[in-house]
């Protein structure tokens, strides 16, 4: 596949809409950035070209950013997706707001194109029904930042042609990711299910005094914090043994918690106006100008904790198993 012969575009130019457009233009293809909200404008332009910019710093890409800002437009006109292979939907969790967004792409893409949204809560089977193509339309589900991580699902709804998910499967290959294909439509996906049910816990446990906030973080850290890079929940209990595992569940799985309420603590964090780290209210508390150094900490990170996964891939061991083999066969 010749990233480069393949347009493509973002609708939406928020954060998540800024570094996926980063990530495309890395991968060599011809993006159309486009902003559904003229105040989308005022920054856009300046996010990509830091994320190229940090990313050049740390070796991520070769060139400077002016060479691939070459490749970019930036519009609030939707008659320039009509060359574009795919266009990808990044706005708001509104299904109005999206449904708008459709029929104004629909207008102009080709009916060939690949229509697909970012949502992450939205069933992607609901929203294809508000389509003139929903065989043709799926969801990609980024995490940000979009340019450095490697993870990225693919998401087919009920009416979905699964060869045009298996399509993209291997085009996002091409994005730096390790792709996870959702053949059948599922509330929440599938990262979403496995970390929503580890919230749910960690609340319950803070609010009924088993634990803090902060024991509650230092324990991810340090144990599934330790493992989760190198590899995921199934091989970590081929590695540490499944009997142990078998043993533990019988008596623990009864004693979790299982309310379908959204728990009191954050809807409380909510109620009173706080946004975490963008406005210093959420779990914790924030001196002056602590939130802004965790933002930036948090960047710095993510480009370091790249590297350490780009040197264990999922596939390390049958890597290094062929490479002895090759070195017996000499």
């Amino acid at each position: 596949m010749k990233t480069n012969e393949i347009p493509v575009a973002v609708i939406g130019l928020g954060l998540m809409g800024s570094s996926i457009v980063t990530c495309l233009l890395i991968a060599g293809h011809p993006v159309v950035a486009l902003a559904p909200l003229s105040s989308d404008l005022l920054f856009a332009e300046k996010r990509i070209t830091d994320h190229l910019e940090k990313a050049f710093k740390n070796r991520i890409i070769p060139h400077t950013p002016d060479y691939y800002l070459k490749n970019l437009l930036i519009t609030e006109d939707y008659s320039e997706l009509f060359a574009c292979k795919l266009v990808i939907e990044c706005t708001i969790e509104d299904i109005d707001v999206k449904e708008s967004v459709y029929k104004k792409a629909e207008a102009v893409i080709a009916s060939d194109a690949l229509l697909v949204s970012n949502t992450s809560a939205i069933p992607i089977s609901q929203l294809q029904k508000l389509t003139s193509h929903p065989e043709r339309f799926l969801g990609l589900h980024w995490t940000e930042p979009a340019h450095t991580t490697r993870f990225l699902e693919i998401i087919c709804g009920d009416d979905t042609n699964i060869s045009y998910g298996e399509y993209l499967y291997e085009l996002s290959h091409q994005w730096g990711k390790e792709p996870i294909l959702v053949r059948k439509d599922i509330a929440g996906f599938i990262t979403n299910r496995l970390m929503y049910a580890m919230y749910r816990e960690a609340i319950h446990l803070v609010e009924n005094g088993y634990a803090t906030v902060e024991d509650i973080d230092r324990s991810c850290r340090n144990n599934a914090g330790y493992f989760m890079t190198f590899v995921g929940i199934f091989r970590w209990m081929d590695l540490t043994g499944v009997p142990a595992y078998h043993t533990v569940m019988k008596n623990l799985l009864p004693t979790l918690h299982n309310s379908s309420e959204v728990p009191e603590l954050i809807s409380k964090i909510v109620e009173e106006g706080g946004k975490g780290i963008a406005n210093s209210k959420g779990f914790y508390d924030y001196e002056p100008g602590e939130a802004a150094m965790w933002q930036k900490t948090f960047s710095e990170f993510a480009y370091e904790i790249r590297e350490i996964a780009l040197r264990y891939p999922a596939d390390i061991v049958k890597q290094k198993l062929r490479q002895q083999q090759q070195q017996q066969n000499q």
